[in-house]
């Protein structure tokens, strides 16, 4: 349930609404726009009179919400939520990119790739340290090590950093390192994880789960908003049909439809979402026009060898020759380009 107040309450006002909301068991999550102002109400209101609250003097009007998502639904924000990392705007027209090898593996791999897209225009570097492979026998990452190359590679160029965490384990050297921690598709529905990312107040960047509904991975991230962490950064990564042409089906409709339904932040990676890489530059076109905030595109200086991901990896001067096409395109749709 939702409450709109009438314009011109007042912040003390506001005060004895919430006081006697929270008396009836519930949470409270305030919105404050330039035009409206609307209380949120969490927790079972089933039992709850919505005369009871509507009768009051500020309200203007209860609604019910029908999704079981709360903090993430647009109802309880209606304006698009802004996450700023490290001085760089994420959401609400600002536009970024996050690019980067799918492994590190090497100190001079990673930073000779961190100074390639530096110089391109990148806004994040992205790099797995840890990786949840398919087979136990593929290349698992570097563990601590990678993040160590990582953050040598990230200071080296001033590029903020994102990786992606896949143990509670090892939270704290994530939540010391990293810039934005990445929760992989895999990982969407680890419960025990989310809460524990929710105890931060680190930048989640939320993949969509292989096979996740738009609701099922809105309610990942209510997970992690629940316990009071409000950062979350949402990621289209393709989800998995019937066809097998390419490695996911990138589900673009998913942007405007998350844009609708949350003010939270969404991001497409066309690399995952297609896994070839030829497929990648008019992959990242479509999910600009189509309303994304930024975009994850893996790049390896090397793919034919590189350890993981190599058919989706753009080389360092294809993707230089991409960037300007993207921002380009940005701005015609009138981004706020984040370099």
């Amino acid at each position: 349930m939702i409450l709109v107040l009438k314009p011109g309450s007042t912040e003390e006002q506001r005060r004895e609404l919430i006081k006697e909301i929270e008396s009836l068991g519930l949470k409270v999550h305030v919105s404050v726009g330039e035009e409206t102002t609307i209380i949120g109400l969490i927790g079972d209101v089933s039992k709850i009179n919505p005369y009871t609250l509507s009768s009051h003097e500020i309200v203007a009007n209860t609604l019910r919400v029908r999704e079981p998502f709360k903090k993430a639904n647009r109802m309880f924000q209606p304006e698009d939520t802004v996450i700023d990392v490290c001085g760089k705007k994420i959401g609400a027209g600002h536009f970024v990119l996050i690019s980067g090898p799918c492994s590190v593996e090497s100190e001079e791999q990673i930073v000779s790739i961190a100074h390639a897209l530096k110089k391109a225009g990148a806004t994040f570097l992205r790099g797995g340290a840890y990786k949840p492979r398919t087979s136990p026998y593929s290349f698992q990452g570097l563990g601590l090590e990678g993040l160590e190359m990582l953050k040598t590679a990230g200071k080296e160029t001033g590029l903020p950093i994102v990786s992606e965490i896949m143990s509670t384990d090892v939270l704290d050297h994530f939540v010391e390192d990293v810039d934005i921690i990445q929760v992989g598709a895999r990982n969407m529905q680890n419960f025990v994880l989310l809460r524990e990312l929710g105890r931060t107040k680190k930048p989640i960047l939320l993949k969509r789960g292989l096979s996740a509904t738009l609701e099922e991975w809105l309610m990942s991230a209510e997970y992690i908003m629940s316990e009071g962490n409000e950062n979350v950064i949402l990621c289209e990564r393709g989800i998995r049909t019937f066809e097998t042409y390419t490695r996911n089906t990138l589900d673009l409709s998913a942007v405007p439809a998350i844009k609708k339904l949350s003010h939270l932040p969404i991001i497409v990676d066309p690399s995952h979402g297609t896994g070839k890489s030829w497929m990648v530059p008019s992959m990242s076109k479509a999910a600009v026009v189509s309303g994304a905030d930024g975009l994850i595109v893996e790049v390896h200086n090397n793919p034919r060898c590189a350890l993981s991901d190599g058919e989706q990896s753009l080389t360092p001067d294809a993707y230089t020759k991409l960037v300007p096409e993207l921002l380009k395109l940005a701005e015609f749709e009138g981004r706020k380009i984040e370099l």
